[in-house]
């Protein structure tokens, strides 16, 4: 028996772990994928035409008649990917519906609805962390943004002229995001209002002082070219301090995550050990209250180490 308890809390171990390594590849695998797609386009090597064929496109057209779909859709835009409403919505609804049955097979009927609940708040949690990580490689072209922008005012270009030389040349999020400012420029928004709304897209204390400083440099007509060369030195200095922070509390951020998945590795190893252990556990009211109040436990730890672990810097 203590052996059988050793080998699956190991393989639940292992198994854990391969699929974080795997989704940690893949992610970034599509990512420099994605990366290489825009590099390409945008120096003409290949040809993008109308783009991929969208899936469930009379999904996307219901949905973005309602306020869920517009606030939806105004979300995904914010993330980058290249995905529609109908097909995040599709995919949302097959994750619950697939976690579900999981939940409800593997361990027990009582665990389907909350495994659902789990999908639902994940596939939302994953836009934001996607829109968290477009946010976090923009703070990382920021030094080199403003330097280009320090560059092209050193030679006698206007503003706005730099704005869309350095949109031509950055890579992508911060040559999408500058291409955005620049089409808005092009219409006939003014600098502070086209600025602004890229600071309220990427929201960041590093985003808000350089738009702070073009748009006071603009106004006030100072010289732009020195104030760009001391807010370089700045970026760069707060990135290797984030880059710190980071690295710091990298095992603590490991640790909440962590925690929940021993706790579903103890539900599957106890139903492993013995079947219908679980069935019988929720069969009853205590049962019930025991499993929600042990899964509100988890939950509370992980929302306070990931509390924890927040520094803005």
């Amino acid at each position: 028996m203590t052996n059988l308890a050793l080998l699956t809390i190991g393989l639940t171990l292992l198994c854990g772990l391969t699929a974080v390594v795997g989704v940690h590849s893949f992610s970034a695998g599509k990512a420099d994928r994605q990366a290489l797609i825009d590099r390409l386009a945008q120096t003409g090597e290949i040809d993008l035409g109308k783009g991929r064929r969208r899936n469930f496109r009379g999904v996307d057209r219901r949905l973005k008649r309602t306020n869920f779909g517009k606030k939806l859709e105004m979300r995904i835009a914010a993330t980058g990917m290249d995905l529609t409403v109908g097909e995040f919505f599709v995919y949302m609804v097959a994750g619950v519906v697939g976690l579900w049955l999981v939940a409800s097979s593997v361990l027990a009927s009582f665990f389907g609805p909350i495994f659902g609940l789990v999908a639902l708040w994940g596939a939302f949690a994953y836009l934001s962390w996607q829109r968290q990580k477009r946010i976090e490689r923009f703070i990382a072209q920021l030094p080199e943004l403003s330097r280009v922008l320090a560059n092209a005012t050193r030679a006698g270009l206007a503003l706005r002229t730099a704005l869309s030389m350095a949109a031509d040349e950055m890579e992508a999020p911060a040559g999408d995001e500058l291409g955005v400012v620049a089409d808005k420029l092009a219409l006939g928004h003014s600098i502070d209002d086209a600025l602004g709304e890229l600071a309220e897209r990427l929201p960041s204390r590093e985003l808000t002082v350089l738009v702070s400083t073009l748009v006071l440099s603009n106004k006030a007509g100072g010289t732009v070219v020195e104030s760009l060369r001391n807010l370089t030195e700045t970026l760069e200095e707060r990135k290797e301090t984030r880059r710190e922070v980071r690295t710091m509390l990298s095992q603590a951020n490991v640790t909440a995550y962590a925690v929940p998945s021993i706790g579903l590795g103890v539900l599957i190893m106890l139903n492993s050990i013995q079947a219908g252990t679980l069935d019988k556990m929720t069969g009853s009211f205590a049962g019930q209250a025991a499993a929600i109040a042990a899964i509100a436990l988890y939950a509370i730890g992980f929302i306070i180490i990931r509390r924890i672990c927040k520094i803005d810097v």
